[in-house]
């Protein structure tokens, strides 16, 4: 499950650890989105200057959807998607810098985690991002594809969501996913440098900014997940 550390003024959220038995690859299980929500909660709830780096140990940020749970309960499917975009929502509203510290793959529902972050810092020499809806035959919801669409340059959302190409650190960098990429024992700390230098822009300021620079995004991310923008297993 994930849990908080701090760095100075730096929260420090982890999605999970590597020898967390019960969902090592820190999928989108409801009790752990429900626990991420608990956590940005007690950070939010911080005064004084703050950002917020989110990150994960081992070999997964995160795998994304929890497909095992989302198979044995299809009958939820939109009332799930709808829950995972609040993740969306509130990383592009967050009162604070936000700057996810990709250490590892980063695939699906879990790569536009990444993506709804300020600033992105990843691996250099191994993880991917990667989005492979396109080859799982499931379709992206309105919410997740103007998330992609308002955060990437066109052309790379593009190359992203209809080749389901792994984007490797350097080439995540050069395609406009991720800000720098960096050594494995870099990552973190390159993160938490940027994270606080930005400690100063807390508030709710920076949250009515971001409100207007992502409106078009928050829009679709809160529009209800129904069968008239979504058919699992039907394209």
């Amino acid at each position: 499950m994930p849990y908080l550390e701090r760095d100075g003024d730096v929260h420090l959220l982890f999605l999970g650890t590597k020898d967390s038995a019960e969902n090592p690859e820190n999928r989108f299980h409801p009790e752990w989105i429900d626990a991420t929500h608990a956590l940005l909660d007690e950070v939010e709830a911080t005064s004084g200057p703050s950002a917020l780096v989110t990150t994960a140990t081992g070999k997964f940020f995160t795998n994304g959807l929890d497909t095992d749970w989302l198979f044995a309960n299809l009958d939820r499917i939109t009332w799930y998607l709808d829950r995972v975009h609040t993740l969306y929502t509130r990383l592009l509203t967050f009162p604070m810098a936000t700057i996810a510290a990709v250490q590892g793959h980063a695939f699906g529902a879990g790569a536009m985690l990444a993506t709804a972050h300020d600033f992105r810092v990843v691996r250099a020499d191994r993880g991917f991002y990667c989005l492979p809806e396109v080859n799982l035959n499931m379709p992206f919801t309105v919410g997740m594809s103007a998330l992609v669409t308002g955060r990437l340059p066109k052309q790379t959302a593009i190359e992203a969501m209809t080749t389901g190409r792994r984007f490797g650190g350097a080439d995540a960098v050069t395609a406009g996913i991720a800000d720098v990429a960096v050594s494995e024992n870099e990552v973190l700390s390159s993160a938490v440098e940027r994270a606080a230098a930005l400690t100063s822009t807390h508030g709710p300021n920076l949250a009515g900014i971001k409100r207007g620079i992502h409106a078009d995004v928050l829009a679709a991310l809160n529009t209800p997940t129904g069968e008239s923008n979504f058919s699992f297993g039907n394209q």
